[in-house]
């Protein structure tokens, strides 16, 4: 099986998968690409369950597979989507580290991707007097309540305070089980300092 039918560079994992699961340790939702009769790679999303005799001695292993190339095409383009919107857009997980930082909050706040991923978004880099605040509009979300339109500021790498106009959406897996937090922003710093200097001409 793997040497035929498993592509080179999973081979040692899959074979990985197997032993263990000859060993009684079962793997769930492993993924792997196999390649098809007629050339065609497709990703797998695999389950490896042990099989045993009627006495408990395993005798081989079962694979329970999932053809998911639609799935992470549609994953893969709607990354590409986010990544080069025209609006600066985070992403939590739910412990609220980082893991979507698009072109665009780039951009706006002058943290590179690497700078941010994983680290706390709250805590490291949302003002003190805010972050109480952010953190309920996260927790809202997780608990699936959006929320829209809600105004904080950000503190840019070069250490300029940016204000932010937020829409906070729930991110759900396939099976609909909460992952995290998408954040939709605008800036609205320079609206804002309009409006102020309007307010002090009236």
């Amino acid at each position: 099986l793997v040497q035929e039918f498993i592509t080179n560079e999973y081979k040692d994992a899959v074979s990985t998968v197997l032993n263990l699961a000859l060993q009684g340790q079962e793997t769930a939702n492993f993924e792997f690409p196999l390649i098809t009769k007629h050339g065609v790679r497709i990703e797998v999303l695999l389950n490896a369950t042990t099989r045993r005799d009627e006495q408990g001695h395993v005798i081989g292993v079962v694979g329970i597979g999932q053809d998911i190339t639609g799935r992470i095409a549609q994953e893969r383009e709607y990354s590409k989507l986010i990544d080069t919107a025209n609006a600066p857009i985070f992403g939590v997980d739910t412990k609220g580290s980082v893991n979507v930082w698009n072109q665009c909050a780039r951009k706006l706040v002058g943290y590179n991707t690497d700078e941010v991923m994983g680290h706390s978004l709250v805590k490291e880099f949302i003002t003190e007097d805010y972050q109480a605040s952010v953190q309920t509009v996260l927790d809202k979300a997780l608990d699936g309540v959006e929320t829209a339109n809600f105004e904080f500021p950000l503190i840019t790498k070069a250490g300029a305070r940016i204000e932010v106009l937020l829409n906070a959406t729930t991110r759900r897996n396939e099976h609909g089980k909460v992952i995290g937090v998408v954040g939709i922003g605008q800036d609205i710093t320079a609206r804002l300092a309009q409006e102020r200097e309007y307010s002090k001409l009236i």
